[in-house]
């Protein structure tokens, strides 16, 4: 099998890094300055555009420059640029009480004005945002007084608070940034409220942040953070070694920095630690029951695929255990999410029995079976810069060969396979859940939208049952319908095999011995750098 990689959302190795001064005696004979340290991460891909209200830099890096009113954190929802909030009985009107020692890192004053200013722009751009349902929800941002912010709803919608504490778009960036009151067409400046700003980015080469001293929950210790674009593989592992870099990861566009080998190696070399985060999202290949004439319009060949995908292979070899093996749309740890649901394991005699029953024939001397003269032949689109969906998309094309069925690979940019799945030009493609802050909720709205799982969920005959089911859980305000509700819906995509899931990701971190307050947030987008700190 091919060199087998792994592929870590956030793969952290960190060294130190002594700038001037390290060592030297000042002339009043005080002890030697404590040398400066900083981390240098190599990045596959340029940060892009930090504009927090589109999309398309990235939000890893958003997440150290810019906040949101609230914090989804593990024990629940926390307060952020909020202090406190209030809902209304009907459940349409909450107000926030807003901090009063914030700024932008330009200065300009945190406040109500400003939050208006925000999400007013947001929403005069709410076509870009409809997967977020919130956006759809909004009637108003009312202005009471200086730190005190009213939103209105059009109508309840528990997922309210959850949305707004996404690392985008409800995030905040400098009034002073806007180009003629929008931040839709581009904004003059990155100016948000976190514990680091901007400081220099050349593009395609690095990107460098520095720590807000001024920073409302205190200076991070840690004072610089460089963002090195490098080509992954070989190129980042050399500058590894090297020191150019200490410090790599996969962000949220997915790609892998160096393969599972040059891991074990630097944590096996005693210089290095290993922590793990609680599964984050799941991996998945995402069907396209819509498209007719698509061998994979029929659930009878989605459940096949199902069938022939080893997962506990995939887990075990392909990513070496950092992994594990998935059986549904979602992780037991997500909200809503622990149900009893048909089981499907590996199993090829059962793929081929379910192809044989739907009328798939194998011919005499045929590779691939067969229906009404239309062969078993589909095309499986991954990400271009993700060695280990490349490692998977072949090894899965494998075991699909020993049921009849034939699968073309196609490698191409992320960029391109979304805007395949915007516009239901696919078979298949490898994707991801949004993660334990989204989840279940956005996933789920995410079903209905065409930029992203329409044309997944469309083409199942209890696909307007299924639209119902979605709105009615995202406005109700009784627990026990909400979960039934939930429950209803998993099973009708799972038992419609619409997303096969292959594994469960996790945040897996490699780091110096001496690197403290590592943690996690619910999103395996972001890392909390500002509680990172070297002994």
């Amino acid at each position: 099998m091919r060199r087998r990689t792994v592929t870590l959302l956030f793969a952290l190795f960190i060294s130190i890094v002594l700038l001037a001064g390290c060592g030297n005696s000042n002339t009043s004979g005080e002890e030697a300055a404590k040398p400066v340290k900083e981390l240098v991460y190599a990045t596959a891909k340029d940060i892009n555009d930090m504009n927090p209200h589109l999309y398309a830099g990235s939000m890893s890096a958003q997440g150290m420059v810019y906040e949101s009113l609230i914090e989804n954190t593990e024990e629940g929802l926390k307060p952020l640029l909020a202090e406190a909030w209030d809902i209304s009985e009907d459940g349409k009107v909450y107000t926030f009480q807003l901090r009063k020692d914030v700024t932008f890192h330009d200065g300009e004053p945190f406040n109500a004005e400003a939050v208006k200013a925000n999400i007013d722009a947001v929403q005069r751009n709410a076509s870009k945002h409809s997967w977020i349902k919130l956006s759809t929800k909004i009637v108003s941002c009312n202005v009471l007084d200086e730190y005190k912010v009213q939103l209105v709803l059009s109508e309840p919608y528990y997922p309210a608070l959850l949305e707004l504490s996404m690392t985008r778009p409800y995030v905040f960036i400098s009034p002073k940034d806007f180009i003629n009151g929008e931040t839709k067409d581009g904004v003059n400046g990155f100016n948000g409220t976190g514990p680091y700003r901007l400081h220099k980015q050349q593009t395609d080469r690095y990107a460098i942040f520095e720590a807000n001293e001024t920073y409302w929950g205190g200076a991070p210790s840690i004072k610089k953070i460089t963002a090195k674009v490098l080509p992954a593989g070989e190129t980042t592992l050399l500058a590894l070694q090297k020191g150019e870099v200490n410090f790599v990861f996969t962000d949220d566009r997915g790609t892998d920095s160096i393969d599972t080998a040059a891991i074990n190696k630097l944590v096996e070399s005693g210089h290095f630690r290993l922590v793990k985060s609680n599964a984050m999202n799941t991996k998945m290949i995402v069907t396209n029951s819509s498209k007719a004439g698509s061998p994979v319009h029929e659930m009878a060949v989605r459940e096949a695929i199902w069938y022939a995908v080893d997962r506990e292979t995939i887990s075990k070899q392909i990513f070496d255990g950092s992994e594990t093996a998935a059986e549904s749309l979602f992780s037991s740890n997500v909200n809503y999410a622990d149900v009893e649901l048909k089981k499907r394991g590996y199993d090829l005699e059962k793929a081929q029995e379910i192809l044989e029953e739907a009328g798939w024939s194998l011919g005499n001397g045929k590779a691939a079976r067969a229906k009404a003269g239309k062969k078993l032949a589909m095309k499986l689109y991954y990400d271009a810069n993700s060695s280990s969906q490349k490692t998977q998309a072949e090894f899965i094309q494998s075991s699909l060969k020993q049921i009849g069925a034939e699968l073309e690979l196609i490698g191409e940019e992320a960029a391109s396979i979304a805007k395949r799945r915007a516009e239901g030009d696919y078979d298949l493609l490898f994707n991801q859940t949004w993660g334990l802050a989204y989840d279940p909720q956005s996933t789920i709205a995410a079903f209905t939208s065409e930029s992203s799982y329409y044309y997944t969920t469309s083409g199942i005959s209890q696909a307007a049952e299924l639209y119902k089911k979605i709105d009615e859980v995202m406005v109700s305000a009784n627990e026990d319908i909400r979960k039934s509700l939930y429950e209803d819906i998993l099973k009708i995509v799972h038992d419609e095999a619409v997303f096969i899931p292959l594994t469960n990701g996790s945040i897996t971190i490699v780091a110096p011995k001496d690197l403290q307050g590592i943690s996690f947030k619910q999103t395996q987008y972001e890392l909390p750098f500002n509680q990172m700190y070297f002994n």
